[in-house]
């Protein structure tokens, strides 16, 4: 049911962000694929759980319910009883590990998942009074497994019904999601899940169209790395542009890496980026200017034509 009510006592200030666990439901059977290791499918070469797993990084505490695997970053383990025992059981499991007054709940299936769509969760339910914000897909339907929710009122309804069914075990989440004062936020593409073939051909070619192909380029490589430093990507690209038109096409890729060098020796932060990048970027526009506005060949001395960048 939907409801509202005033914050609790204790909630940040509006506009502040909600300190949070989260708990990745990553044990589901996967019959629709066929049994495949759901988990470790990848789209734009990463698992479906490292996607997950990244998304929610900025979490204290991440619990995954499942078997342990290798992951591309720390988290903690649960296991429901008896395992398969269903989401409700599982989400149980998980919360025993946290200690956050919000716990973000998630299945480990959502490639387009992202680390703005957690806060807007997050920042729903901190306006709302609600007990648990949820995202709804593209045809209204609640996503009870991509929602941030207060963690006291999940163990209150867990333990109630628990005490009713004699366990938790095989009970959908209905059950759950049912007896929570709900709120929604709607965003069909983060809300988007694989649970097919098909679903997974889908993401695969999503996430290669033209407007996101950089982005999810970038997320993979920080990701691959163990990088979580966030750039102006439009800085850079201008930087590689000005090597390329200033200098030499193959001083573009050189150019950059060194600014990332030099970032790193320095602060490390993403104004220690910028600071390098505009160093390098007044350098190679000086060394157009001494060329009077033409570029020269890396492996001849000579011109070169201009490259379109």
């Amino acid at each position: 049911m939907t409801d509202t009510a005033p914050a609790a006592p204790g909630t940040p200030a509006p506009g502040t962000p909600l300190p949070y666990d989260a708990v990745v439901l990553a044990g589901g059977a996967a019959r629709r694929l066929g049994g495949a290791d759901k988990p470790g499918l990848r789209v734009g070469g990463r698992a479906l759980l490292d996607r997950v797993l990244a998304a929610c990084a900025d979490a204290g505490t991440t619990v995954v319910v499942a078997a342990p695997r290798p992951t591309a970053r720390p988290v903690r383990w649960a296991r429901e009883e008896p395992p398969g025992g269903g989401p409700v059981a599982a989400l149980e499991a998980g919360l025993r590990l946290t200690t956050a007054g919000h716990t973000v709940v998630l299945s480990a299936d959502l490639p387009f998942l992202d680390k703005p769509v957690l806060r807007r969760l997050l920042n729903s339910l901190q306006e709302s009074g609600a007990d648990g914000a949820l995202l709804t897909d593209a045809d209204g339907r609640d996503q009870p497994l991509v929602a941030a929710y207060r963690t006291a009122a999940l163990r209150r309804e867990l333990t109630a019904l628990a005490a009713a069914h004699g366990g938790l075990g095989g009970l959908p989440l209905r059950r759950l999601t049912g007896a929570l004062r709900l709120t929604r936020v709607t965003d069909p593409r983060a809300s988007f899940d694989c649970d097919t073939w098909d679903d997974i051909a889908t993401a695969r070619a999503r996430i290669r169209e033209h407007g996101s192909v950089l982005d999810e380029w970038i997320s993979a490589v920080k990701d691959e790395l163990g990088i979580e430093l966030d750039v102006d990507t439009g800085v850079l690209l201008d930087l590689a542009r000005d090597a390329a038109h200033g200098v030499a096409r193959p001083a573009a890729p050189l150019t950059t890496f060194l600014v990332g060098y030099a970032a790193a020796q320095g602060k490390g932060g993403p104004e220690a980026v910028a600071e390098a990048a505009r160093k390098a970027a007044a350098l190679a526009l000086r060394w157009e200017e001494e060329n009077g506005g033409g570029t020269t060949d890396a492996r001849t001395g000579g011109p070169s034509a201009p490259d379109a960048g």
